[in-house]
Protein backbone atom coordinates (compact mmCIF):
# COMPACT_ATOMS: atom_id res chain seq x y z
CA UNK A 1 0.00 0.00 0.00
CA UNK A 2 1.10 3.24 -1.13
CA UNK A 3 2.08 6.26 1.46
CA UNK A 4 -0.64 8.47 -0.24
CA UNK A 5 -3.56 6.09 0.30
CA UNK A 6 -2.63 5.20 4.09
CA UNK A 7 -2.49 9.25 4.29
CA UNK A 8 -6.05 8.78 2.68
CA UNK A 9 -7.44 6.21 5.26
CA UNK A 10 -5.66 8.00 7.85
CA UNK A 11 -7.46 11.06 7.21
CA UNK A 12 -10.86 9.67 6.32
CA UNK A 13 -10.47 7.75 9.99
CA UNK A 14 -10.63 11.27 11.99
CA UNK A 15 -13.10 13.11 9.93
CA UNK A 16 -15.38 10.14 10.56
CA UNK A 17 -14.78 10.73 13.93
CA UNK A 18 -15.00 14.15 14.01
CA UNK A 19 -18.64 13.71 12.37
CA UNK A 20 -19.91 11.44 15.13
CA UNK A 21 -18.31 13.45 18.45
CA UNK A 22 -20.88 15.81 18.28
CA UNK A 23 -24.26 13.59 17.61
CA UNK A 24 -22.58 11.52 20.77
CA UNK A 25 -22.50 13.97 22.94
CA UNK A 26 -25.39 15.74 21.92
CA UNK A 27 -27.28 12.56 24.06
CA UNK A 28 -24.54 11.99 26.69
CA UNK A 29 -26.03 12.42 30.61
CA UNK A 30 -29.26 13.49 29.18
CA UNK A 31 -31.87 12.54 31.51
CA UNK A 32 -34.71 12.16 28.60
CA UNK A 33 -32.45 9.77 26.65
CA UNK A 34 -34.81 7.13 24.94
CA UNK A 35 -33.03 3.40 25.37
CA UNK A 36 -34.46 0.57 23.05
CA UNK A 37 -33.05 -3.20 23.98
CA UNK A 38 -32.53 -4.82 20.87
CA UNK A 39 -31.39 -8.49 23.18
CA UNK A 40 -32.57 -11.86 23.22
CA UNK A 41 -32.26 -12.13 27.46
CA UNK A 42 -29.46 -10.08 28.85
CA UNK A 43 -30.03 -6.38 28.26
CA UNK A 44 -28.54 -4.96 25.07
CA UNK A 45 -29.29 -1.41 24.96
CA UNK A 46 -29.30 1.00 21.56
CA UNK A 47 -29.71 4.57 21.21
CA UNK A 48 -30.79 7.31 18.48
CA UNK A 49 -27.12 8.07 19.11
CA UNK A 50 -25.94 5.33 17.92
CA UNK A 51 -27.76 5.27 14.96
CA UNK A 52 -27.15 8.82 14.13
CA UNK A 53 -23.51 8.66 14.82
CA UNK A 54 -23.12 5.42 12.29
CA UNK A 55 -25.18 7.45 9.66
CA UNK A 56 -22.63 10.16 10.10
CA UNK A 57 -20.03 7.94 10.02
CA UNK A 58 -21.24 6.15 6.71
CA UNK A 59 -22.16 9.51 5.52
CA UNK A 60 -18.20 10.64 5.59
CA UNK A 61 -17.14 7.02 4.07
CA UNK A 62 -19.64 7.15 1.02
CA UNK A 63 -18.06 10.53 -0.26
CA UNK A 64 -14.44 10.03 0.37
CA UNK A 65 -14.32 5.99 0.17
CA UNK A 66 -17.37 4.72 -2.03
CA UNK A 67 -15.68 1.81 -3.62
CA UNK A 68 -14.86 0.47 0.31
CA UNK A 69 -17.06 -1.98 1.77
CA UNK A 70 -18.63 -1.39 5.67
CA UNK A 71 -19.09 -3.47 8.16
CA UNK A 72 -20.98 -1.73 11.50
CA UNK A 73 -22.71 -2.19 14.95
CA UNK A 74 -26.28 -0.83 13.79
CA UNK A 75 -26.99 -0.60 10.26
CA UNK A 76 -26.61 -2.66 6.92
CA UNK A 77 -23.48 -4.08 6.07
CA UNK A 78 -22.27 -2.49 2.48
CA UNK A 79 -20.22 -4.22 -0.24
CA UNK A 80 -17.46 -3.08 -1.93
CA UNK A 81 -14.75 -3.64 -4.45
CA UNK A 82 -11.44 -2.20 -3.79
CA UNK A 83 -10.64 -4.73 -1.16
CA UNK A 84 -10.82 -2.90 1.99
CA UNK A 85 -13.56 -2.41 4.84
CA UNK A 86 -14.48 -0.06 7.04
CA UNK A 87 -15.40 -1.82 10.71
CA UNK A 88 -16.83 0.78 12.64
CA UNK A 89 -18.76 0.96 16.37
CA UNK A 90 -20.58 4.53 17.12
CA UNK A 91 -21.11 3.81 20.48
CA UNK A 92 -18.97 1.28 22.03
CA UNK A 93 -20.10 0.72 25.64
CA UNK A 94 -23.86 1.95 25.05
CA UNK A 95 -24.81 0.50 28.78
CA UNK A 96 -21.66 2.59 29.69
CA UNK A 97 -23.12 5.42 27.70
CA UNK A 98 -26.59 5.39 29.25
CA UNK A 99 -25.29 5.15 32.66
CA UNK A 100 -23.42 8.63 32.12
CA UNK A 101 -19.83 6.50 32.83
CA UNK A 102 -16.94 8.16 30.00
CA UNK A 103 -15.99 4.75 29.33
CA UNK A 104 -17.69 4.45 25.85
CA UNK A 105 -16.15 5.24 22.84
CA UNK A 106 -16.51 5.36 19.14
CA UNK A 107 -14.80 2.59 17.04
CA UNK A 108 -13.45 2.95 13.59
CA UNK A 109 -10.85 0.84 11.14
CA UNK A 110 -10.16 -0.23 7.90
CA UNK A 111 -8.98 -3.56 7.46
CA UNK A 112 -7.74 -5.76 4.70
CA UNK A 113 -8.66 -9.30 4.03
CA UNK A 114 -5.81 -10.70 6.38
CA UNK A 115 -7.09 -8.09 9.24
CA UNK A 116 -7.51 -4.79 10.52
CA UNK A 117 -4.46 -1.82 9.37
CA UNK A 118 -5.11 0.98 11.25
CA UNK A 119 -7.56 1.99 13.51
CA UNK A 120 -9.21 4.93 16.29
CA UNK A 121 -10.72 4.57 19.83
CA UNK A 122 -12.15 7.86 20.24
CA UNK A 123 -13.74 8.80 23.28
CA UNK A 124 -15.75 12.18 22.94
CA UNK A 125 -16.73 13.32 26.27
CA UNK A 126 -12.79 13.03 27.50
CA UNK A 127 -11.75 14.26 24.45
CA UNK A 128 -9.14 11.65 23.59
CA UNK A 129 -8.47 9.89 20.47
CA UNK A 130 -6.02 7.03 20.31
CA UNK A 131 -4.74 6.16 16.90
CA UNK A 132 -2.72 3.01 15.72
CA UNK A 133 -1.35 1.56 12.41
CA UNK A 134 1.05 2.59 9.61
CA UNK A 135 3.48 3.70 12.37
CA UNK A 136 1.58 5.49 14.51
CA UNK A 137 0.82 5.02 17.93
CA UNK A 138 -0.59 8.43 19.16
CA UNK A 139 -2.69 9.73 22.21
CA UNK A 140 -4.18 13.51 21.32
CA UNK A 141 -6.19 14.70 23.97
CA UNK A 142 -6.89 17.35 26.53
CA UNK A 143 -3.45 17.28 27.94
CA UNK A 144 -1.82 17.55 24.40
CA UNK A 145 -0.20 14.29 22.50
CA UNK A 146 1.56 11.52 23.56
CA UNK A 147 3.40 8.19 22.02
CA UNK A 148 1.56 5.10 22.89
CA UNK A 149 3.67 2.45 24.16
CA UNK A 150 2.48 -0.64 26.33
CA UNK A 151 4.27 -1.50 29.80
CA UNK A 152 6.59 -4.06 30.35
CA UNK A 153 5.25 -6.04 32.57
CA UNK A 154 6.51 -9.54 33.31
CA UNK A 155 4.56 -11.48 35.89
CA UNK A 156 0.56 -12.11 36.34
CA UNK A 157 1.54 -11.33 40.38
CA UNK A 158 2.39 -7.71 38.77
CA UNK A 159 -0.48 -7.43 36.67
CA UNK A 160 -3.88 -5.21 36.45
CA UNK A 161 -6.15 -7.09 34.07
CA UNK A 162 -9.29 -5.32 33.38
CA UNK A 163 -12.73 -6.79 31.58
CA UNK A 164 -16.00 -5.03 31.08
CA UNK A 165 -18.44 -7.51 32.40
CA UNK A 166 -17.81 -9.86 35.84
CA UNK A 167 -19.53 -12.66 34.56
CA UNK A 168 -17.21 -12.53 31.17
CA UNK A 169 -19.34 -14.67 29.16
CA UNK A 170 -20.70 -18.33 29.54
CA UNK A 171 -20.08 -20.01 32.92
CA UNK A 172 -16.98 -21.38 31.51
CA UNK A 173 -15.02 -18.52 29.94
CA UNK A 174 -16.15 -16.58 33.75
CA UNK A 175 -14.20 -19.30 35.62
CA UNK A 176 -11.23 -18.74 33.18
CA UNK A 177 -11.23 -15.22 33.50
CA UNK A 178 -11.68 -15.31 37.19
CA UNK A 179 -9.22 -18.14 37.24
CA UNK A 180 -6.44 -15.63 35.44
CA UNK A 181 -7.56 -12.69 37.35
CA UNK A 182 -6.65 -14.14 40.84
CA UNK A 183 -3.50 -14.59 39.79
CA UNK A 184 -2.94 -10.91 38.99
CA UNK A 185 -2.76 -7.93 41.42
CA UNK A 186 -5.12 -5.95 40.95
CA UNK A 187 -8.73 -6.79 38.40
CA UNK A 188 -11.14 -3.55 37.38
CA UNK A 189 -14.41 -4.19 35.65
CA UNK A 190 -16.83 -2.14 33.38
CA UNK A 191 -14.07 0.14 31.13
CA UNK A 192 -15.83 -1.30 27.65
CA UNK A 193 -13.40 0.03 24.61
CA UNK A 194 -11.66 2.24 27.09
CA UNK A 195 -9.74 -0.61 28.64
CA UNK A 196 -7.86 -1.33 25.57
CA UNK A 197 -6.76 2.48 25.43
CA UNK A 198 -5.36 2.21 28.63
CA UNK A 199 -3.48 -0.95 27.56
CA UNK A 200 -1.83 0.89 24.86
CA UNK A 201 -0.84 3.81 27.18
CA UNK A 202 0.91 1.99 29.46
CA UNK A 203 -1.65 2.15 32.05
CA UNK A 204 -2.65 -1.85 32.55
CA UNK A 205 -1.75 -5.03 31.47
CA UNK A 206 -4.33 -7.28 30.28
CA UNK A 207 -7.75 -7.38 29.16
CA UNK A 208 -9.87 -10.09 28.48
CA UNK A 209 -13.47 -10.47 26.71
CA UNK A 210 -15.88 -13.15 25.47
CA UNK A 211 -17.96 -12.73 23.04
CA UNK A 212 -17.60 -10.04 20.83
CA UNK A 213 -17.84 -9.50 17.38
CA UNK A 214 -15.39 -7.82 14.84
CA UNK A 215 -16.37 -4.20 15.30
CA UNK A 216 -15.83 -4.16 19.15
CA UNK A 217 -12.27 -5.42 18.13
CA UNK A 218 -10.78 -4.46 15.29
CA UNK A 219 -9.79 -0.41 16.18
CA UNK A 220 -8.25 -1.87 19.42
CA UNK A 221 -6.15 -4.61 17.73
CA UNK A 222 -5.15 -1.25 15.85
CA UNK A 223 -3.84 1.20 18.70
CA UNK A 224 -2.29 -1.93 20.56
CA UNK A 225 -0.39 -3.69 18.20
CA UNK A 226 0.86 -0.18 17.28
CA UNK A 227 1.61 0.50 21.04
CA UNK A 228 3.56 -2.93 21.27
CA UNK A 229 1.32 -4.82 22.88
CA UNK A 230 -0.46 -8.76 21.27
CA UNK A 231 -4.42 -9.30 20.93
CA UNK A 232 -5.23 -13.18 20.08
CA UNK A 233 -7.90 -15.52 21.03
CA UNK A 234 -7.43 -17.19 24.05
CA UNK A 235 -5.84 -20.02 21.95
CA UNK A 236 -3.71 -17.32 20.30
CA UNK A 237 -4.70 -17.07 17.05
CA UNK A 238 -6.33 -14.37 15.17
CA UNK A 239 -8.96 -12.25 17.33
CA UNK A 240 -9.86 -9.75 14.45
CA UNK A 241 -13.34 -11.84 14.25
CA UNK A 242 -14.31 -11.34 17.47
CA UNK A 243 -15.53 -14.21 20.00
CA UNK A 244 -12.59 -14.58 22.82
CA UNK A 245 -10.04 -11.69 23.43
CA UNK A 246 -6.95 -11.65 25.25
CA UNK A 247 -5.28 -8.33 24.89
CA UNK A 248 -1.48 -8.04 26.24
CA UNK A 249 0.72 -5.65 27.06
CA UNK A 250 4.08 -7.89 25.77
CA UNK A 251 4.87 -11.06 24.84
CA UNK A 252 5.76 -12.38 27.94
CA UNK A 253 2.34 -11.36 29.67
CA UNK A 254 0.67 -12.49 26.94
CA UNK A 255 1.93 -16.59 27.21
CA UNK A 256 1.67 -16.36 30.69
CA UNK A 257 -1.94 -15.57 30.62
CA UNK A 258 -2.79 -17.34 27.27
CA UNK A 259 -1.95 -20.46 29.48
CA UNK A 260 -3.94 -20.08 32.08
CA UNK A 261 -7.04 -19.25 29.89
CA UNK A 262 -6.65 -22.02 27.32
CA UNK A 263 -6.03 -24.59 30.53
CA UNK A 264 -8.91 -23.27 32.02
CA UNK A 265 -11.14 -22.78 28.89
CA UNK A 266 -10.65 -26.25 27.08
CA UNK A 267 -10.69 -28.29 30.07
Amino acid sequence: MDDALKETLIATAHRAADAARPLTLASFRQADLATEDKGQGAFDPVTQADRDAETAIRAVLATARPDDAILGEELADSGGSSGLIWVIDPIDGTRGYISGTPTWGTLISVAEAEGPIFGLIDQPYIGERFAGGFGIARLDGPHGARALRCRTTATLAEATILTTFPEVGTSVEGAAFHALAQRCRLTRYGMDCYSYALLALGQVDLVVEAGLNAYDIQAPICVIEAAGGIVTDWRGGPAHQGGRVLAAANAQIHAAALGVLRDCADG
